[in-house]
C-alpha cells in the first residue's frame, strides 16, 4: 500500500482523523458529553503521536485502541448520524491499516451490537468487509464473530440487506481463504508445500498457521451448517439455508483448490465432510422415480428439490474438476450418480442439469483421461468413462423414443419461445415439412419424433443454462430439444477434446522419439530431434495404453449415438458436425492402431454415404475379424437394417443403378449421402496413412457411389461423369451435377495424395484396390454387362502418382492388373491392359533417381509385366501389349539397355495362331528395332533379335511377313558385318564376365554353339535360323531363306574364325541338307490344284514333292558353292575329308533321287566341287589378288579335260581383306589327302552312275528312268574327275566305268521328251549323251596313250567297250524289261502318237558308227601294242564287224554295213601285217577262221537287196565287193606261206564261188544282166587265175596256193558245164535264162584262158593232176556243141581250139606220169 505510506497521505490521514474527531465532538456535544470528551482527548493524542514519532503510522497502530475508542463510543450512542460518522472514520483508519488486533476486536464487538439492534445494516456490512479485506489483524473469535454477523444480516427482512449480506459473506469467505493463500506464500521459502496424499486422516488443527486455522474452522462450519448441524466456530448463527451453504462451499472449492490440495487437514475435510454430505443430499434425487406416486415405505419419498439438486451438481462438478486426484473413490460415486440422473424416469429438469454437468466434464479431456486411468483401467472398478459415454448415447436414444413429458402446451410453448420456428401441434411435430419440401428448422427427426436443434453454446465451452439458475426455486420448463442439443454438444466436445488431446500428445511423442513410433505425419518429420531415451519410451507406452483404453471405452457409445444422430439429422451443419466427429474418431483410432473401432466409424460414414438398405455387405460385417478375412462381397444379401428414418426430409439429388450382379430397380442418393461421401473422401484424403485395412471399406463404398453417380474412368484413371452403359440412365439433379466434377476431382486428389502415404499405408491402399477389383472381376464373370472399373482406374492413378517409389508397389500392382487382363469380360480386360501399359510407359519415362540407365534392376522390374502379358491369350490384350512396345520403342528405344531381352521377348512370344493383326503389329515393332535400334542395344541382345526375326519367318499366317523377316535377317547380317569389330569386342568383354560368374558358381557356361567365340556364335545363330527357314513348309519362304543363307555365308563368311567353319559345315549346312533331304524324300506327291485364290501353279511345281525339289536344288547348290569358293578355308580343318564324304553322300542321294530336277542339279553341284584344284601355293600367288574372281561353274556340255587345270585363286567378297587366314599362309594340304578326296569323288560317281542307270526290275508304269541331260551331265563329269585320279586308275575302275557308260547309253527316253532330244530319223547325229560317252573314252585312251607302260593293258578293254557300242547299230541295247519302240521302225512324225508312258530307244546307228570310226582310229594307233596283240583285239573287231556285214541289207541303216566294210578293210590293212608278223606265236590262230567266216558272210550275204535299189547303187555296192576281193588278192594270198592252209583253202573256195555267177532267182529277166555281179565274178576268177599260175614260186607254200586255186577252178568249170548241158536238154526249144547263158559263156572263156596260162607256165610248175583235170573237161565241152545259143557256140569254139595242143601221140606211162 505504498499510496497510504507516502508523507502526503500520512499528513492527510492525520488531518482527516482530527477533523473526524472534531465532527464527532460537535455532534455529541449536547447529548453524549462522554463521547465529546473522548473525542477531544483523541485529538490531543493524535497530535502528540504525530509530533513525537517519525514512524507515524506505526505509532498510530500501537495506540489504535485509544484512537479508536471515541468512535466506538460514538457508535454506542445508536444515533444514526453519529453512528454513520463513526463508522466512516473507523473505515478510514482501517483502510490505512492503523488498527491493532485489540482495536479490531473492539470494533467487531461494537458492530455486533449495532447488528443486534438492526442499525445501519448496510454500513455494518461495509465496515466488516473493509476491516477484513484491508488487513489480517482479525483472527479466531473476532473473525468468526464478524462472519456470523454477516450471515445474520443475510437473513433479515430487508431484501437489499439480504442480498448485500450474501455478497459480503461470499467476499468474507473468500478473504479468509485468500489470507491463508498469502500466508502460505510467505512461508513457502522456508518449507515447500507438500501435496496431500489422498489417504491422510489428520484431524489435528494445532499445526495450522493462524490464517489457515481460520479458514479450516470456517470451512468445517460451512459443512456443519449445510448438513444442518450446529457450527463449532461460527458461534451465534441463528439460521442458515442449504442453498446458500452449498453455493459458499462451491465457491471456496472452486476458487481455492490449492488450499485443499496442499494441506492435509483440508483434504481430510473434503473427504470426511464434504463428500458424504453431497452424497447424502443427493439421495432424494436418486430414489425418486417419475410417475411413481408413493412407495411401499410409510414415509413418502422426498421429491427432488431443484435448487439444492442443481447446486449439488455444481459442487460435484467442482469436486470432480479440482480434487479428482484426492477423491478418486468419491468421484466414482458422483460420476455414477450423474450417469443415473440421465435415466429416462428422472424429471426432465434433472436430466437437463445432469446433461449440463456432464457437458462440463466433456470439455475437459485431461479429466476424462484421468477417469479412464483411475476407473476404466483398474481391475475391479466401475468403467466410469465408458458409462458416461454410453449414458449420453442412451440418453439421446431415449429422447427419440420417449415423448417429452409435461403438458403439451408447455412443450409447444417451449418450442416457440426458443426456436422462433413455425408453431406446430405436438402430434404432428415430427411431420413438419413433409409436403413442403425441406424443413426450415435445424432439427433431428427419427421415426416420427421431431426434435429441434437449439444453438446453446460456443463449441468447446460448457456454458450451462439451468445450472446457472441460482434464483429459481421451482424447476424451470425445459424447451423441447434443449437436452438433445446439449447432449449433442457433449458428444461433439467429447470427441473434439479427446482427439485433440491425444493427437497433441501423440505428436509430441513422435517428435521426441522417432524410434518408438514411425512418423505418422510427414509434417512432424521436420522438427524431430534424434534422441530416444528408454524412460521416454516407457512413458510413451503408458500413455499409449491410456489413449487406447480411452478410445476403446468410448467408441461404442459414441458410434451408436453419432450414427443415430447422423441418421436423424435434417440439418446440413449438424450433419457436418456429426460426420466430422466420426471422421476424427476414425482417424484417431487409426493412429492408435485400434482396427475394430476405426473400421466401425468408417463403416458408419460409409453407410451414411449409401442409400438406405443398400446391399453392401462390407458395411454389415461389424467385427474386425470378418473384415480381415475379406469375407465380405459386394453382392452379399445380408443387409443390416438401418431403421427407416427421416429420409423423406432429405432432398433426393441423384437416382442411379446399384452395383450388383442383378440390379433391381434404381436407388436414390440424397444430399446427405453426398455429404457423407465427401466426408469419406476427406477421411481418405487426410488420414489415408492410418486407414490400413479399412481402405477396403472406404474404397468399396466409393466404388458404389461412383457407380450410382455414373462416373466412368477416363485416361490416366481419373473418373469423369459419363452415361451408364445400360439400364435406365443415371438421373442427376442440377445440384449434384455441379458437385460431380468436384467429387471427381477430390477422388483424383485422394489418390494423388497417396504419394504422401508411408509405404505400409500405401500397401494397404493397393491391397484394398486389388480386393475391390477382384470382386468387380467376380461380378463381371459370365456376363458382358458393363463392369465396375473403379478399382482398376484407381490402381492406375495410384501407380502413376507413386512413380518415385514404384518399386515397393510394382509387384502387387502389376500382378493384379495382369489378372485383370485375363478376365473374360472384354471391357474389364481392356482397362486392365490400358492401366498396365500406361503404368509401364509412365514408369519408363519417369525421371527416376538414380536414372533408369543406372538402375537396371528397376528397369527390368518395370518391363517385366510387359513380358508377363505374353502368357495371356486374348488378342486384344496382346495388341495393347504390342502397341505399348511400339510406343516404348518410339520414345525410349535408345535407353532400353538391359530391358531389350524382355522387349524382344514380347515380340517373339507372338504365336502362329494369334491372328494376322497381332503378328503384323509385332512384326512392325521388330522392323522398327532392326531399322533403328540395333546400334543402341547391348550386343548380347543381337542374338535374341535374330531369334525373333527367325520366329516371324516361321509364322505361316502371312507369307509377306515371313519373306520380309528373311529380308530383316539379311539386314541384320549386314549390320553385323559393318559393325563387326565393335560387336566382337563388346561380346568378348561380356563373355569374360559371364565366364567368371560361371566359374564362381562352378557351372559351365551355357550358350548355343559354345566353344566358338561369341561373335561367331552370333553368326551361327543367324545361319541356324535361316537354316530352319530353309525347311519351312512354304516354298517361297524356303527359297528366299535359302538364297539369303547362302548369300550371307558367301558375303560375310570371311568374318568367322577359322575353327568356326567347322560348326558352319556340320551344324548348319549339313544339318540343313539332312533335313531337306528327309523332307524331300517324304514329300507328298499329290497334285496341288492352285496356290490359293486364282494363282496358277506351273506344272513343274504342282506337287509338294516338286516344290521341295526346288529347295533341295537350292540347298545343295549353295553348299557346293561354299565348298568350292571357301575350299582354302575348309581344307585345313581337321575333318575336311569327312565333310567331303558327307557332301558327296548328299550329292549322291540327290543325284539318285527320283526327280529329274534334283538329280540334274546334284550333278551340277558335283561338277562345281570337282573344278577344285589344290589352292595356289604362297609362292605362286598373284601379287595382288583380283578383286573378284568367282569361278563361273562351267556349263554342262563343254567340259573338257585340260581346260580344268587352271590355278585356283581365292575368291572373297572383299578383295583386299582376304579373310582372317591371310595373315598366316594356308597350310599346304597333303597331296595324298587330296588324292583321297578325288578317289572319294570317283567312288561317288561310280555309285551314282551304277545306281541311276541300273535297269528297272519290273516294267512298271511308274518306273523312273533318268533323263538324258542327267546322264549327259553325269558322263561329262568323268573327264574332269579322271584328270585327278588317272595316276591310280586301274582295270577295275575301267570296268566300272565301262558298265556305267554302257548302261547310260542304253537308257531310253520318254516319248514326251523324244521330239526334243531325238534327231529326225533322216539325220544321222549323235545325242549329247553319246558324244559325252565317246569323249570319256577318248580322254581315257589319250591318257593311256601318254601314260606309263602299265596303263596300256587297258587298251583291249577300251576296244571291248567301243565294240559293244558298235553292236548297237544292229542290235540296240535292251534296258531291263522295258519295252521300247525303236526309232528304226517308228518314223519321226509318229512318235507323238505314242502312249505317254512308252519309252523310245534312241537311234543308235550314228553312235555305233562313230564308235566304229573310233575303233578304227584307235586300232591304227595301237595295232602293234603287246596288249592289243595278246588280247586278240583284231579278232574281236572282226567278230563285231561280222554282224553288220552279214546282215548287210538287213542292217537298220545302210550306211552301217558300208562303214563296216570300209573299217574292216582299214583294220585288215593294218592288222594283217601284224598277224603275219606274229604267225609263229599262234596269237592270231583263232582270228583266221573268224575272218574267213566274216568275209564269206559278207560277200555271199543271205540278205536280199531292197526292191528299190537303183542300178547305180547296185554297181556301187558291187565295187565294194570287188574291193574286198582285191584285199584278199593283195594282203592274204601273196603271203600264203605265213597263213594257215585251211584259211587259204577257205579263201580259194570263196573266190571260186564268187567267180561263178550265182544267180538269184528273184531277179527279173530284164535286170538279170546287171544283177549278176559280173565285175565281181570276173575279179574272183582273175584272182583265182592269178594265183593258179604264179610264175615266181618261191616257197612250197606258194605252189600249194596255185595248185589249190587250179583245182578249185577246174572243179567249178566242170560243175557249170554239166549243169548247163542238163538244163539245155530239158529246156527243149525254150532259151535258157540269161544269167545261166552268161555263166556258161564265162566258164568257157575261163577254160580257154586257163589252158593259155598253163601253156605259158614252165612245165615243171604244173602238177600232173592239173593236166588231167583240164583234159577231163574236153568231153564235157564236146557235149555242149548241141546248144542253141550262138554266143555259147562261139565261146565253145574258142574253148575247144586250145585242146589241139593236147592232140599228140601217147607216150610211155612212166614218162607221162613223171612229167
Amino acid at each position: 500500500m505504498s499510496g497510504t505510506n507516502s508523507p502526503e497521505a500520512v499528513k492527510k490521514l492525520l488531518e482527516n482523523m482530527q477533523s473526524d474527531l472534531r465532527a464527532l465532538s460537535l455532534e455529541c456535544k449536547k447529548k453524549f458529553p462522554p463521547v465529546k470528551e473522548a473525542a477531544e482527548s483523541g485529538i490531543i493524542k493524535v497530535k502528540t503521536i504525530a509530533a513525537r514519532n517519525t514512524e507515524i503510522l506505526a505509532a498510530l497502530k500501537e495506540n489504535s485502541s485509544e484512537v479508536v475508542q471515541p468512535f466506538l463510543m460514538g457508535c454506542g450512542t445508536k444515533e444514526p448520524k453519529i453512528t454513520q460518522l463513526c463508522l466512516a472514520a473507523i473505515q478510514r483508519l482501517m483502510s490505512h491499516e492503523v488498527v491493532s488486533e485489540t482495536a479490531a476486536g473492539n470494533i467487531i464487538n461494537m458492530l455486533w451490537q449495532l447488528m443486534e439492534n438492526s442499525l445501519e445494516e448496510l454500513k455494518l456490512l461495509q465496515t466488516v468487509l473493509v476491516l477484513l479485506t484491508t488487513n489480517t489483524v482479525v483472527h479466531d473469535e473476532a473473525l468468526s464473530k464478524a462472519i456470523v454477523l454477516c450471515f445474520r444480516l443475510h437473513f433479515t427482512k430487508d431484501n437489499i440487506t439480504n442480498n448485500t449480506a450474501a455478497a459480503t459473506v461470499r467476499q468474507v469467505v473468500a478473504v479468509v481463504f485468500e489470507r491463508m493463500v498469502a500466508e502460505d506464500e510467505q512461508h513457502s521459502d522456508t518449507e515447500p508445500p507438500v501435496l496431500v496424499q489422498g489417504n491422510s486422516n489428520r484431524r489435528s488443527v494445532s499445526t495450522l498457521k493462524p490464517c489457515a486455522k481460520d479458514a479450516y474452522m470456517l470451512f468445517q462450519d460451512l459443512c456443519q451448517l449445510v448438513n444442518a448441524d450446529a457450527p463449532y466456530w461460527l458461534v451465534g448463527m441463528t439460521e442458515m439455508t442449504r442453498t446458500f451453504g452449498l453455493e459458499l462451499l462451491e465457491s471456496v472449492l472452486n476458487d481455492f483448490p490449492q488450499v485443499f490440495l496442499q494441506h492435509q487437514e483440508f483434504s481430510f475435510l473434503l473427504k470426511e465432510r464434504v463428500c458424504p454430505l453431497v452424497i447424502k443430499l443427493f439421495s432424494p434425487n436418486i430414489k425418486f422415480r417419475q410417475g411413481s406416486s408413493t412407495s411401499s415405505s410409510p414415509a413418502p419419498v422426498e421429491k427432488p428439490y431443484f435448487p439444492i439438486c442443481m447446486r449439488l451438481l455444481r459442487v460435484v462438478s467442482v469436486l470432480i474438476k479440482q480434487f479428482y486426484s484426492l477423491l478418486v473413490t468419491e468421484c466414482e460415486i458422483f460420476l455414477s450418480l450423474l450417469v443415473k440422473f440421465l435415466d429416462a424416469d428422472k424429471p426432465q429438469w434433472l436430466r437437463a442439469v445432469a446433461v449440463e454437468s456432464i457437458h462440463r466434464l466433456c470439455v475437459q479431456p485431461h479429466l476424462l483421461r484421468s477417469f479412464c486411468q483411475s476407473y476404466d483401467m483398474k481391475q475391479h472398478s466401475t468403467k466410469v468413462f465408458r458409462d458416461i459415454v454410453n449414458a449420453l448415447g442412451s440418453f439421446i436414444q431415449s429422447l427419440f423414443l420417449v415423448p417429452p413429458t409435461g403438458n403439451p402446451a408447455a412443450a409447444n410453448q417451449a418450442g416457440n419461445n426458443n426456436a422462433g420456428g413455425p408453431v406446430s401441434a405436438p402430434a404432428s411435430s415430427g411431420m413438419v415439412g413433409i409436403g413442403g419440401g425441406v424443413t426450415l428448422l435445424p432439427a433431428f427427426e427419427y421415426r416420427g419424433t421431431w426434435i429441434p436443434i437449439l444453438t446453446i453454446t460456443v463449441q468447446g465451452s460448457a456454458k450451462a443454462t439451468y445450472l446457472e439458475m441460482l434464483d429459481k426455486v421451482e424447476p424451470p420448463t425445459i424447451p423441447e430439444g434443449y437436452a438433445m442439443s446439449v447432449a449433442f454438444h457433449c458428444l461433439l466436445d467429447l470427441v473434439r477434446g479427446i482427439t485433440t488431446m491425444i493427437e497433441g500428445e501423440l505428436g509430441e511423442v513422435e517428435t521426441e522419439c522417432p524410434a518408438v513410433i514411425e512418423e505418422a505425419h510427414s509434417e512432424s518429420s521436420e522438427q524431430r530431434d534424434v534422441q530416444s531415451v528408454s524412460d521416454q519410451a516407457d512413458k510413451e507406452t503408458v500413455s499409449r495404453a491410456v489413449w487406447e483404453e480411452m478410445v476403446s471405452a468410448c467408441w461404442c457409445g459414441l458410434l451408436a449415438a453419432l450414427s443415430l444422430l447422423l441418421d436423424a439429422s435434417t440439418d446440413e451443419a449438424a450433419t457436418e458436425n456429426i460426420l466430422k466427429a466420426e471422421l476424427t474418431m476414425a482417424a484417431l483410432c487409426g493412429r492408435l492402431g485400434l482396427v475394430t473401432s476405426r473400421d466401425a466409424f468408417i463403416t458408419a460414414i460409409c453407410k451414411g454415404s449409401l442409400p438406405p438398405h443398400y446391399a453392401l455387405t462390407v458395411l454389415n460385417a461389424t467385427t474386425a475379424a470378418t473384415l480381415s478375412n475379406k469375407s465380405y462381397s459386394i453382392q452379399g444379401h445380408s443387409v443390416m437394417m438401418i431403421s427407416p428414418s427421416s429420409e423423406s426430409h432429405q432432398q433426393v439429388v441423384a437416382v442411379g443403378q446399384p452395383l450388383a450382379v442383378q440390379p433391381q430397380g434404381t436407388v436414390m442418393l440424397t444430399s446427405k449421402n453426398i455429404q457423407c461421401m465427401r466426408t469419406l473422401l476427406n477421411l481418405a484424403h487426410c488420414h489415408g496413412a492410418v486407414l490400413g485395412t479399412s481402405w477396403q471399406l472406404v474404397l468399396a463404398t466409393l466404388q458404389h457411389l461412383v457407380w450410382i453417380l455414373g462416373l466412368k474412368p477416363s485416361g490416366g484413371g481419373a473418373l469423369k461423369p459419363g452415361r451408364a452403359a445400360e439400364g435406365p440412365s443415371t438421373v442427376l439433379t442440377t445440384a449434384v451435377m455441379t458437385d460431380l466434377p468436384v467429387i471427381s476431382n477430390i477422388l483424383s486428389r485422394l489418390f494423388e495424395s497417396s504419394q504422401y502415404l508411408d509405404d505400409v499405408s500405401l500397401h494397404h491402399l493397393i491391397n484394398a484396390l486389388c480386393s475391390l477389383s477382384l470382386e468387380a472381376m467376380d461380378m463381371a464373370y459370365g456376363n458382358n454387362k458393363e463392369p465396375s472399373l473403379f478399382a482398376v482406374a484407381k490402381l492406375l492413378e495410384t501407380g502413376l502418382v507413386n512413380m518415385h517409389r514404384i518399386e515397393i508397389l510394382w509387384r502387387p500392382l502389376t500382378g493384379h492388373l495382369l489378372e485383370v487382363c485375363q478376365h473374360p469380360n472384354s471391357r474389364m480386360r481392356e482397362w486392365g491392359a490400358e492401366a498396365l501399359t500406361s503404368l509401364i510407359k509412365a514408369g519408363l519415362t519417369f525421371n527416376h533417381e538414380p536414372p533408369l540407365t543406372q538402375n537396371q534392376r528397376l528397369q527390368l522390374l518395370l518391363l517385366n509385366p510387359l513380358k508377363e502379358m505374353s502368357s495371356i491369350n486374348h488378342p486384344d490384350i496382346r495388341l495393347k501389349q504390342l502397341e505399348c512396345v511400339l510406343q516404348i520403342l518410339q520414345s525410349q528405344g535408345d535407353s532400353l539397355g538391359p530391358g531389350w531381352p524382355l522387349v524382344l521377348g514380347v515380340m517373339g512370344a507372338i504365336r502362329n495362331d494369334q491372328g494376322e493383326s497381332l503378328i503384323r503389329t509385332a512384326f512392325q515393332c521388330l522392323q522398327l528395332v532392326v531399322t533403328d535400334f540395333l546400334p543402341t542395344m547391348p550386343c548380347s541382345c543381337l542374338q535374341i533379335v535374330v531369334d525373333v526375326a527367325g520366329s516371324f519367318g516361321l509364322h505361316n499366317q502371312e507369307l509377306n511377313i515371313s519373306l520380309t523377316s528373311i529380308g530383316l535377317l539379311w539386314n541384320i547380317s549386314d549390320y553385323f558385318f559393318q559393325r563387326g569389330e565393335t560387336i566382337e569386342k563388346e561380346l568378348n568383354k561380356e563373355e569374360a564376365v559371364q565366364q567368371k560368374q560361371a566359374e564362381e558358381k562352378g557351372v559351365s557356361l551355357n550358350r548355343p554353339f559354345h566353344p566358338a567365340p561369341p561373335f561367331d556364335c552370333l553368326w551361327l545363330c543367324l545361319y541356324a535360323k535361316l537354316g530352319e527357314l530353309c525347311v519351312d513348309p512354304r516354298p517361297a519362304v524356303r527359297k528366299s531363306a535359302g538364297q539369303t543363307l547362302f548369300s550371307t555365308i558367301g558375303a560375310h563368311g570371311t568374318l568367322l574364325q577359322h575353327s568356326t567353319w567347322h560348326t558352319v559345315i556340320w551344324k548348319v549346312l549339313f544339318h540343313l541338307l539332312d533335313r531337306v533331304r528327309e523332307s524331300s524324300t517324304t514329300a507328298d506327291k499329290e497334285k496341288i490344284e492352285s496356290g490359293g485364290g486364282n494363282i496358277l501353279i506351273h506344272h513343274s511345281r504342282d506337287t509338294a514333292e516338286k516344290q521341295w525339289a526346288e529347295t533341295w536344288v537350292l540347298a545343295l547348290a549353295g553348299v557346293a558353292r561354299i565348298f568350292n569358293t571357301r575350299r582354302y578355308l575348309l581344307q585345313p580343318l581337321g575333318d575336311f575329308s569327312r565333310a567331303w564324304d558327307v557332301l558327296l553322300d548328299h550329292i549322291q542321294s540327290a543325284a539318285l533321287s527320283k526327280n529329274n530336277e534334283v538329280s540334274l542339279a546334284a550333278l551340277k553341284s558335283f561338277q562345281e566341287i570337282l573344278q577344285l584344284v589344290s589352292p595356289v601355293r604362297d609362292s605362286e600367288k598373284p601379287e595382288t589378288p583380283p578383286v573378284v574372281n568367282v569361278p563361273v561353274p562351267v556349263l554342262i556340255g563343254n567340259i573338257s579335260g585340260p581346260g580344268l587345270n587352271r590355278p585356283f585363286v581365292r575368291t572373297d567378297s572383299m578383295g583386299d581383306k582376304l579373310g582372317r587366314s591371310s595373315a598366316e599362309p594356308p597350310i599346304v594340304t597333303d597331296e595324298l589327302e587330296d588324292l583321297n578326296l578325288w578317289w572319294a569323288a570317283w567312288s561317288t560317281w561310280c555309285k551314282i552312275g551304277s545306281e541311276s542307270t541300273k535297269p528297272p526290275v519290273t516294267s512298271d508304269k511308274l518306273t523312273f528312268i533318268p533323263s538324258q541331260p542327267f546322264l549327259t551331265a553325269l558322263i561329262q563329269i568323268f573327264p574332269a574327275l579322271y584328270q585327278h585320279i588317272k595316276a591310280g586308275f586301274n582295270m577295275d575302275d575301267l570296268q566300272k566305268l565301262g558298265v556305267i557308260l554302257h548302261s547310260a547309253v542304253s537308257v531310253p527316253i520318254s516319248s514326251d521328251a523324244s521330239p526334243f532330244i531325238l534327231p529326225s530319223y533322216t539325220e544321222a547325229v549323235l545325242t549329247s549323251l553319246q558324244e559325252a560317252v565317246l569323249t570319256a573314252l577318248d580322254v581315257l585312251q589319250k591318257a593311256i596313250c601318254v601314260g606309263p607302260e602299265n596303263m596300256q593293258i587297258m587298251y583291249p578293254a577300251i576296244f571291248d567297250q567301243l565294240l559293244a557300242f558298235v553292236e548297237f547299230s544292229c542290235k540296240p541295247p535292251q534296258y531291263g524289261q522295258l519295252e521300247t519302240k525303236h526309232i528304226a521302225n517308228a518314223k519321226y512324225n509318229q512318235i507323238q502318237l505314242f502312249a505317254p508312258a512308252e519309252w523310245v530307244a534312241l537311234n543308235y546307228v550314228p553312235f555305233a558308227e562313230r564308235s566304229l570310226e573310233v575303233v578304227v582310229d584307235l586300232y591304227q594307233k595301237t595295232a602293234c601294242h603287246k596288249a592289243v596283240v595278246n588280247e586278240k583285239v583284231l579278232q574281236n573287231i572282226i567278230k563285231t564287224l561280222r554282224v553288220p556285214l552279214s546282215l548287210k541289207y538287213s542292217c537298220p541303216s545302210e550306211s552301217t554295213w558300208k562303214l563296216a566294210v570300209a573299217s574292216l578293210l582299214k583294220v585288215l590293212s593294218i592288222g594283217l601285217p601284224v598277224a603275219r608278223q606274229h604267225a609263229s606265236s599262234g596269237k592270231f590262230d583263232s582270228m583266221w577262221p573268224e575272218l574267213a567266216s566274216t568275209l564269206e558272210d559278207f560277200l555271199f550275204t543271205k540278205s536280199i537287196p531292197p526292191d528299190n535299189l537303183s542300178i547305180q547303187e547296185f554297181q556301187r555296192n558291187e565295187s565294194i565287193d570287188v574291193e574286198v576281193v582285191q584285199l584278199i588278192s593283195a594282203e592274204i594270198l601273196p603271203y600264203a606261206n605265213l597263213i594257215p592252209k585251211a584259211f587259204v583253202g577257205q579263201m580259194m573256195t570263196m573266190l571260186n564261188r564268187g567267180s561263178i555267177h550265182s544267180q538269184s532267182p528273184s531277179f527279173t529277166e530284164a535286170e538279170i544282166d546287171i544283177r549278176l555281179r559280173e565285175e565281181f565274178s570276173k575279179m574272183c576268177f582273175e584272182t583265182l587265175l592269178q594265183f593258179s599260175f604264179s610264175n615266181k614260186v618261191t616257197t612250197p607254200q606258194e605252189g600249194y596256193i596255185s595248185r589249190m586255186a587250179l583245182t578249185v577252178l577246174l572243179r567249178r568249170s566242170q560243175d557249170v558245164l554239166h549243169r548247163y548241158i542238163e538244163d539245155e536238154r530239158l529246156s527243149g526249144k525254150c532259151p535258157l535264162p540269161r544269167q545261166q547263158v552268161t555263166e556258161i559263156i564265162f566258164v568257157l572263156k575261163a577254160v580257154s584262158t586257163l589252158i593259155d596260162s598253163l601253156k605259158k607256165t614252165q612245165p615243171e610248175n604244173v602238177d600232173g593232176n592239173t593236166w588231167a583235170q583240164v583234159i577231163a573237161l574236153y568231153p564235157t565241152l564236146v557235149e555242149c556243141i548241141t546248144c542253141s545259143s550262138s554266143e555259147v557256140c562261139s565261146a565253145l569254139k574258142e574253148a575247144l581250139v586250145p585242146f589241139k595242143d593236147f592232140m599228140q601221140p601217147p607216150a610211155s606211162k612212166v614218162q607221162n606220169g613223171e612229167s
